[in-house]
């Protein structure tokens, strides 16, 4: 070859070596660079890789290490839990223990897998043929699950068993879910099912059944706070306990969602890694318990201003009202425990401000008005979120709050006025009179749809138009012939009872056949032949218009009773909703006097009542 062939063009420069020379790079050359590996979150980064790694759940860990140690793994399992408590986590260290090989390459299934074999080292980069990972989220129609069950078809590819993850697997369709059953129910013997779900519920009771199921437990504050502790230190940071706390509340139970704020906070923390309890509440949007624990205690002890004031300071350092009352919620809750169970103030596990005054304040209140601020926060919170202005309504909590903290719960209006004392609340009542007397009808008194308060109004007479007979003839179609029994009810004025002969007066939407269909009745129920003659005597009231003017009439006296005025006047928006009666039958009216009864009632009184005895004695000698 011609050595001009070799030589670069005339005029042109030489060419850079394509790389380093056969003695290495040249004199003055630049380094070559490594690029920088990318940053992995602290929930990819720290995810468990084995049994004994996963937190709260111990029940889980040891059932699976005994199902190892016996060769009893089952063919498929289903993962229940919130978001964030290891389910596909698990999913993965079962698919890695079903297929481990150990170092030597000839281990078997093992609940502690090497985590340096192959199909170890294959499963935890994601890359395992055997090992097929399915988001029923997006992957949730019937062609889906065919093409799985063509895969079942093949032996595994690599590994010792195939195993089929799928997430989310509630999203699936109904005919997915069919398609799913025989495979999941008698799959080959190298085939394992494994899935997870959120909503257990939605999962098909048919799939539940060829499943072993385990619940997935929340995680305990205390160990998310170990846990994460351990985590800052091994990332450099050092946190303090009461952030750590902070971070283990939010989290909810949720190992990955923890990490991801502790994550945020360790960036949030800067140089000096130094992860703050006053950061990540800013963080957060909270308010400082404290002052929360003074926002409750204002409150409930009718403050408004000092309410209003640390209101004010919480939302000024960027807490959202409706964070601000949940915050309340979750404190009225703590002092409602405190308040029915005195000895949780002895509980390490509670923050030393809440187990000192905390109690002492739980013991200055009732667990009814806890109760009744509970409700009050709770409806709040709706409130907040379809406002407008989110400051606005949380301030008109409080002041509903602060109006309500003096006055009585219904408990104790029921009590004061059974006891013959006044209520003064707004106005007062006045207590009932000793003439007053109480019977069976009972009074509820509803505020906004919430009973508040149920008592027991005198009764009154009520005036009976129709006799008992007629009640008893109606209550025969009941159960048996509906629509008869409607008409009977009210169409049908009753003009005589007297077996076997029954006058009545239709109106005219009444069927035509209505007489010799409960003559048929009659007939049927009490073994003798009834005569039914239609009259057009006027009669009696039906019986639906005698229960309504008994109804009428319980509700006039009920409103008059003092007890009542007593609740209408302490809650303005109470309604009388309704007045039972113990004594009625199922039409809403008393049993008919008896004859003994009624003759008793028109003899005459011998002597009052609180007459002195006279004794033989005592009696004029005759003349």
């Amino acid at each position: 070859m011609p050595s001009d062939l070799l030589a670069p063009e005339e005029g042109l420069p030489e060419p850079p070596p394509d790389g380093p020379g056969l003695f290495g790079d040249a004199p003055g050359a630049p380094p070559t660079a490594i690029p920088a590996a990318p940053y992995r979150v602290l929930a990819r980064k720290y995810r468990p890789q084995a049994l004994d790694d996963l937190i709260g759940q111990e029940a889980l860990v040891r059932v699976l290490r005994n199902a190892f140690a016996r060769g009893r793994v089952h063919h498929a399992f289903l993962l229940t839990g919130v978001r964030g408590v290891g389910k596909t986590t698990t999913a993965r260290i079962i698919a890695r223990a079903l297929n481990c090989v150990g170092p030597d390459g000839q281990g078997g299934p093992t609940a502690d897998p090497c985590g340096v074999c192959p199909e170890c080292r294959a499963i935890m980069a994601d890359r395992h043929p055997d090992v097929v990972e399915m988001d029923a989220a997006s992957n949730r129609g019937i062609d889906d699950v065919r093409e799985l069950r063509e895969a079942l078809r093949f032996r595994p590819a690599q590994g010792r068993q195939k195993v089929f993850i799928l997430d989310e697997v509630h999203m699936l369709t109904e005919q997915a879910f069919n398609a799913l059953l025989k495979s999941l129910e008698e799959p080959p013997p190298s085939i394992t099912f494994i899935l997870a779900t959120t909503e257990l519920r939605k999962v098909p009771i048919t799939i539940r059944s060829r499943c072993q199921t385990f619940a997935l437990r929340r995680v305990p504050e205390e160990a998310l706070g170990r846990h994460f502790d351990r985590i800052a230190g091994l990332e450099g940071a050092q946190a303090e306990s009461e952030a750590l706390a902070m971070l283990a509340r939010a989290a909810d139970g949720s190992v990955r969602d923890g990490l991801s704020l502790l994550d945020q906070a360790i960036a949030l923390a800067g140089a000096d890694a130094r992860v703050s309890a006053e950061a990540v509440r800013d963080m957060l949007g909270l308010a400082d318990r404290t002052l929360v624990l003074d926002l409750v205690e204002a409150s409930l002890r009718g403050d408004l201003p000092a309410a209003l004031a640390r209101l004010g300071e919480a939302h000024e350092c960027g807490a959202e009202p409706v964070t601000v009352l949940q915050d309340m919620l979750e404190q009225i809750h703590t002092l409602s425990r405190f308040a029915a169970i005195p000895a949780l103030k002895d509980d390490a596990a509670l923050p030393e401000a809440e187990r000192t005054r905390g109690a002492e304040l739980a013991a200055r209140l009732s667990v009814p008005a806890l109760a009744r601020a509970w409700q009050m926060v709770l409806k709040g919170i709706e409130e907040v979120n379809a406002a407008p202005d989110r400051l606005a309504a949380a301030e008109m909590v409080l002041i509903r709050l602060a109006h309500v903290a003096e006055m009585p719960t219904p408990g104790d209006i029921l009590k004061r006025l059974a006891d013959g004392g006044a209520v003064s609340a707004g106005g007062g009542a006045p207590a009932p009179g000793p003439g007053t007397s109480q019977g069976a009808p009972v009074l509820r008194a509803v505020v906004n749809g919430a009973p508040v308060a149920e008592a027991a109004p005198a009764p009154a007479p009520v005036a009976l138009a129709a006799p008992t007979e007629w009640r008893a003839v109606v209550a025969l179609a009941h159960g048996v012939s509906p629509l008869l029994h409607a008409h009977l009810l009210h169409d049908v004025h009753p003009v005589r009872v007297a077996p076997p002969l029954l006058e009545i007066r239709v109106r005219p939407q009444a069927p035509r056949d209505l007489g010799a269909k409960l003559s048929a009745l009659l007939e049927e129920k009490t073994g003798r032949r009834w005569t039914v003659a239609l009259s057009n005597d006027a009669g009696e009231p039906t019986l639906a218009e005698q229960s309504a003017t008994a109804e009428a009439g319980r509700r006039e006296m009920a409103r008059n009773h003092p007890l009542v005025l007593a609740i209408l006047d302490l809650f303005p928006g109470a309604t009388l909703e309704a007045v039972r009666d113990a004594d009625t039958d199922a039409y809403g009216l008393k049993p008919a006097a008896s004859s003994e009864e009624e003759e008793a009632e028109t003899l005459p009184d011998f002597a009052p009542p609180d007459a002195e005895p006279v004794g033989l004695d005592d009696m004029p000698e005759e003349d």
